[in-house]
């Protein structure tokens, strides 16, 4: 196989890929700035390094379309601070007279024998812009190094070919992101309304056949507090090693049902977690890192030193005080000390106001949570699962 030919192509094509500078493939002209016509009510979508580094997500807007975009321009981010995700990052402009160029970004014009969305795909991120990330000062990319950036090209029909390709993966890669985003959503929503607030005896949803008020306690009214006990990392495997492995839980991809436990140990040392029992970190760099709790659904799984503990009573159901607490997380923040290093104690904790329903409506209440958490999983597994499809494509389709 030729090294001016990719790995992966669409059958009829056999010609040797052409290197050619990006001058040759599309013209380059700077942004301007918009300071001064920033407007929440503008007209005109800036394009700006946030706006392109989360795909249009973060908005700001203008009164004045000073720098205008056409349908199939690339906006092209030139400037990021050290080891950023925004450098050279492209963002393909979909519609005419919406999108106004800010600074910092440049605007790219395919030539009529290059293909947009196959000039979008190679750009960005490239390997070529990266390089000049030395990870201690800003990245400011220049005209002339934009310009002179040289790649391979196959003729004019198989860019089409290739841009549709990954038009049509990008487009799916969104449309699981969007059911992604609104399962994150309803479950927000889901988890305002279904416990009481403020004070109030019932939630603002329920199910149907429950109409008792709920009870206000503290959450040391129902729980036994230990500690979780550290292991050393000889004493932590990522796989199981031997029929006595245990799983060991750390403070690392807390949920608030945890589905998977990261490490397996051998050792001895270690501390069993009881059944329905919430888990909570005891300390952490940032305060919304300690504002949260866990419960697990696997029995006999070891607890690390950094992890508190609370056993609740069999009248609680632990998956449904996790998402309470989860929704409350609020009550934690002003129990939390320390500066570098945030630290919550199960004294403290003992103080949460919680409050109690039925077992019956708590076990519908955490079914329902469980249910919107695996479709969440199930999406983001897809998601993650796309965009790895993605980076192998880019990898075999592209000639590096």
């Amino acid at each position: 196989m030729s090294k001016k030919t990719p790995q992966i192509r669409f059958k009829g094509f056999t010609d040797d890929w052409e290197e050619r500078k990006l001058i040759e493939v599309a013209n380059y002209r700077n942004g301007k700035a918009h300071e001064k016509d920033i407007s929440e009510d503008g007209d005109y979508i800036v394009v700006n390094s946030k706006f392109v580094s989360t795909n249009g997500l973060v908005k700001k807007y203008s009164d004045e379309m000073i720098a205008p975009l056409s349908k199939n321009e690339i906006a092209f981010v030139l400037s990021d601070v050290p080891n950023g995700r925004a450098i050279a990052r492209t963002f393909l402009i979909n519609k005419d007279n919406k999108y106004s160029l800010n600074q910092r970004i440049a605007g790219i014009t395919p030539h009529a024998d290059t293909n947009s969305y196959f000039l979008h795909s190679l750009m960005n991120r490239n390997h070529y812009f990266l390089r000049f990330d030395d990870g201690v000062s800003q990245t400011n990319l220049s005209k002339k190094e934009v310009e002179k950036w040289v790649e391979l090209y196959p003729i004019y029909q198989e860019q089409q070919k290739i841009g549709s390709f990954f038009k049509h993966l990008d487009d799916t890669i969104a449309l699981h992101q969007r059911k992604l985003d609104l399962l994150k959503e309803q479950k927000k929503g889901f988890l305002q309304k279904m416990f009481p607030k403020n004070g109030a005896k019932v939630p603002g949803l329920r199910f149907a056949g429950f109409a008792d008020d709920w009870e206000e306690l503290n959450l040391g009214d129902v729980t036994t507090w230990t500690k979780g006990q550290g292991l050393t990392k000889e004493d932590l495997n990522e796989e199981r090693d031997g029929s006595e492995a245990v799983h060991y839980a750390d403070l690392y991809k807390f949920s608030p049902v945890m589905h998977n436990v990261i490490h397996w140990t051998n050792s001895d040392d270690g501390r069993i977690i009881p059944d329905n029992s919430l888990l909570f970190p005891a300390s952490d760099v940032t305060p919304v890192g300690l504002a949260r709790a866990s419960t697990l659904r696997l029995s006999g799984v070891k607890a690390g030193g950094d992890v508190i503990i609370g056993q609740l009573d069999e009248s609680i159901n632990s998956s449904f005080m996790s998402y309470q607490i989860n929704a409350n997380s609020k009550k934690i923040l002003p129990l939390i000390t320390g500066t570098t290093v945030k630290h919550v104690q199960a004294k403290s904790l003992a103080t949460v106001s919680v409050s109690i329903t039925n077992m019956a409506e708590q076990t519908a209440i955490a079914g329902i949570f469980e249910r919107i958490d695996n479709l969440i999983a199930l999406h983001q597994r897809k998601l993650d699962l796309l965009k790895e499809q993605k980076k192998g494509f880019l990898q075999k389709m592209f000639v590096s």
